[in-house]
């Protein structure tokens, strides 16, 4: 029988994922000795199963629908859908991508170690399952495991007819149809993918609404796109019973009219994310997770262990990759030494269907909620030149900001490149900047940008291309 094999070092991290490899790739520029244990693939769910092939098959899902909906340009134009190299490719741009996280960490001097870590002490794990040390000895640790997708008892995945989010870049065919349970942002960006690939999808959400977090005024128009797109949108319906035929699946749901059953060749379930903590053996320590099994951290990062911190997904809401790498760059500065602590004000949030939702900061509501007295502008993008020759008329901009003072609270936005506009609005709450600045900023002509100058202006009484003031 072969020996354990012991190491050491100053900071373990468990988890590749966004927050674990950037807080690695951070500590090692500080010129720390730093392990890094990742069980799956470097990147996280994020670059191999979420954020990255995702947004490959949007952009691929958009090329096809283009030329489709191009006929009043005059273009008439037929596309056809080679799924398997499709898929061929967005797997290469992850291998791209991941190749390059374990390049950075290396360059970095970031020790790699594959296998499952579990705590046996405060100051140890033990790694199972992988080819390098059997336990690792830290003076520092970060646990950065991040979240996976909630299963529902009865629809339980087989990476076959039933999928979760993770299962669908895998998937071999493009299917005829597709069921959805769950309207949240992964149900619905992926809905408006296959549709516009070629499916015939139907979502089914329990709530009222889909999306249900952005509010109506936001979400209606990524309704009445859908529903444009093709897809089918049952809300207040509970999925009750699934079925697993030999080439399909049947799902009884239930809604305010009674029982209905819908036959697919797939399901996906889309019922949110849940973080992963169970794996961990947190009884060796003093760390216990919430009842949703989310982990608890101070404004540093750290968990009632001073040494041992916690960052992504596993330490709750918002579950976003950019939060996990910024917290990952604080907790890694903190180690060294720094001063640093999560002092941000604003984490934005995107949602690739089309049009594309974007938000960061307050609503209206919100900021009343708080105690502001907010000013509201907002400007209609069938108002901005740009969006009018890109024939995405759909959508607006809307800036919430304080009466008293005129500094952006928060923005909402809904129309094409939101995901790249809401950087302008995030900036602005970060710095504490004033309608003013916006509006005083010469925005280049014509672009989307200028609904967001427009939009500020119009908080202020001074639009000039709002229609109908």
């Amino acid at each position: 029988m072969c020996a354990a094999q012991r190491s050491s070092t100053d900071l373990l991290i468990i988890g590749a994922g966004p927050g674990g490899y950037v807080a690695a790739i951070r500590a090692g520029q500080h010129g720390r000795d730093v392990t890094m244990v990742e069980r799956d693939a470097y990147g996280g769910a994020c670059l191999n199963r979420g954020c990255i092939p995702s947004k490959a098959l949007v952009s691929a899902a958009d090329l096809v629908h283009q030329p489709q909906a191009a006929g009043q340009m005059g273009i008439d134009a037929t596309v056809e859908v080679d799924f398997e190299q499709l898929q061929a490719w967005q797997h290469d741009v992850v291998d791209q991508l991941t190749g390059g996280v374990e390049q950075l960490c290396e360059a970095n001097g970031v020790t790699l170690v594959s296998g499952t870590a579990t705590f046996e002490s405060p100051h140890e794990v033990a790694v199972d399952g992988g080819d390098g040390p059997d336990s690792i000895e830290f003076e520092s640790a970060v646990i950065a495991t991040g979240s996976r997708p909630v299963t529902i008892p009865g629809f339980e995945p087989d990476g076959d007819r039933v999928v979760t989010s993770a299962d669908v870049f895998s998937l071999e065919e493009l299917p005829d149809s597709m069921l959805v349970v769950g309207g949240g942002y992964i149900g619905m960006e992926l809905a408006t993918v296959f549709q516009k690939l070629g499916t015939n999808v139907t979502v089914f959400e329990m709530l009222d609404s889909v999306l249900p977090a952005y509010g109506e005024a936001v979400t209606s128009v990524v309704v009445e796109r859908a529903a444009t797109l093709g897809v089918d949108i049952h809300t207040g319906a509970t999925a009750d019973e699934l079925v697993r035929k030999q080439a399909s699946v049947e799902v009884t749901t239930t809604d305010e009219d009674g029982p209905s059953r819908f036959e697919a060749d797939r399901l996906l379930v889309a019922t949110g994310r849940e973080p992963v903590t169970d794996t961990l053996e947190l009884g060796a320590t003093e760390i216990r997770p919430t009842d949703d099994g989310f982990i608890e951290t101070d404004r540093h990062g750290r968990t009632v262990h001073d040494h041992i911190y916690a960052v992504g997904d596993v330490t709750g809401d918002p579950m976003l990759a950019h939060r996990a790498s910024r917290q990952g760059e604080i907790v890694a500065d903190h180690v060294a030494g720094e001063a640093s602590q999560f002092d941000y004000r604003v984490v934005p949030a995107v949602v690739f269907t089309d049009p594309e939702i974007a938000t960061a900061g307050l609503t209206e509501a919100d900021a009343t909620e708080e105690g502001y007295e907010p000013i509201v502008g907002e400007f209609p993008l069938s108002a901005n030149g740009r969006s009018l020759t890109l024939n995405a008329p759909d959508g607006f901009v809307r800036l919430v900001a304080d009466a008293d003072t005129e500094r952006v609270l928060g923005g909402q936005i809904v129309g094409p490149e939101a995901s790249e506009l809401i950087g302008e609005v995030t900036l602005a709450i970060e710095v504490g900047a004033r309608l003013e600045d916006l509006v005083a900023t010469i925005h280049t002509h014509p672009t989307l940008s200028e609904a967001v100058m427009e939009a500020a202006a119009n908080a202020r009484e001074e639009a000039i291309h709002i229609p109908n003031q």
